[in-house]
């Protein structure tokens, strides 16, 4: 496999990533940053921080299957949520559990930035993903 996920002693903990990732692959894969909109360019769940961190993760998985990839290569997940506050963290967490199993995140996630921004290319999109993988 192209990653090894870990965290080293010292490091915080619990928390739901990984601290490190150590990819060895020579193909490197970008998905650029997916929002809760469907094929069609149609809002997934508006208003509903929980709905669109699902269908933001459904859409990049798509992403790295037409690379030929999946969440065991990702190195780095980072995420965009607009007017972050740590009051949302559950239902920000709500969204990735929903889609866990579906689509084989793994647990711990690999490496992951939470970024708080004021506002993103359209009022209704409330989160973004980016993923970078590796694969061999």
């Amino acid at each position: 496999m192209a990653v090894q996920l870990l965290t080293p002693e010292g490091m915080m903990q619990p928390v739901p990533y990984h601290h490190v990732a150590i990819g060895t692959g020579t193909r490197q894969v970008h998905v650029a940053g997916q929002i809760a909109r469907d094929a069609e360019a149609n809002p997934v769940a508006p208003g509903d921080l929980t709905g669109q961190v699902a269908q933001a993760l459904r859409n990049t998985a798509r992403g790295l299957a037409g690379a030929g990839a999946g969440f065991a290569d990702v190195v780095r997940l980072r995420f965009f949520v607009t007017d972050w506050s740590p009051e949302k963290i559950d239902d920000f967490m709500a969204g990735i559990h929903r889609v866990a199993g579906e689509l084989g995140l793994p647990q711990p996630l690999p490496p992951v930035s939470l970024i708080g921004v004021d506002y993103l290319f359209e009022p209704d999109v409330l989160v973004e993903v980016e993923a970078f993988a590796t694969l061999d």
